[in-house]
């Protein structure tokens, strides 16, 4: 090793140092003195040695980052059907909200056709069902069964008012007392078009003051073309065939 040949050269100069001063000169301490100076240049060539062998290291910061999810920037909707209406919760799920469960067709309320205490149901048509074919010009009347589904006395001056076409009418009375629960059956006379085509009438119950209430009434019809009516045809009668007179001979 390189560090052994340096600690022997070390040891023979300072031999040779105390060879050189002659043995009578030499004292104890001088040979004391000379092996502390030996010793010390040994040992700081060994540092030396040892710090020139060795490479420092290099301090290198290492920084450690922890993952971490990143949140959705806004939060989606996600709608839960009910019963009556759709609820919307929040989530924190990225991309379209998905609806679950199952969607039911929602129910018009009676009672928010009313207007005070009077209402009313539609039952069933009594005339004229929708569809039915009348003739241009041609007079008819239609007739509703309904129900007073409100909590008050239907009056005499209550009436059958149009909402749109009329058919030729116009509001009605119904000229008769209505208890609330009862059923009733709520006529009016109506006029065809002149023109072929389908037809729809809307009315509605309004009381003496005018305020429509209860259930749309519909009137539907088809008018056609009038018949015609073609003569039958007449047969041709035929008389009893005539016999040829036969010439009679003259003697």
């Amino acid at each position: 090793m390189k560090f052994g040949k340096k600690v022997w050269i070390v040891l023979a100069i300072s031999m040779i140092a105390l060879s050189a001063c002659g043995a009578e000169t030499a004292t104890p301490d001088d040979v004391n003195i000379a092996l502390t100076e030996g010793v010390g240049t040994m040992v700081a060539a060994f540092f030396q040695t040892q710090t020139a062998m060795v490479t420092p290291a290099t301090s290198t910061a290492t920084s450690t980052q922890t993952p971490y999810s990143t949140p959705s920037p806004f939060p989606s909707l996600v709608p839960v059907a009910s019963a009556t209406s759709t609820i919307f919760y929040w989530t924190t799920t990225a991309g379209t909200p998905i609806p679950t469960g199952t969607f039911y067709t929602s129910t018009p309320n009676a009672g928010a056709l009313a207007y005070g205490c009077n209402n009313l149901a539609f039952i069933r048509d009594v005339t004229i069902p929708a569809g039915t074919v009348i003739q241009k010009g041609q007079d008819f009347t239609k007739t509703w069964k309904v129900q007073n589904t409100g909590t008050c006395n239907w009056m005499y001056q209550y009436a059958l008012t149009p909402v749109g076409d009329a058919m030729g009418s116009g509001p009605t009375k119904i000229q008769r007392l209505v208890t609330p629960l009862d059923w009733s059956e709520l006529s009016i006379g109506l006029t065809a078009p002149r023109t072929p085509g389908t037809y729809k009438s809307y009315w509605r119950l309004a009381d003496a003051e005018g305020h429509m209430f209860g259930a749309t009434l519909v009137v539907s019809i088809q008018v056609g073309e009038p018949e015609t009516d073609t003569p039958a045809a007449t047969a041709t009668s035929e008389g009893p065939p005539t016999s040829t007179p036969t010439p009679t001979a003259t003697p």
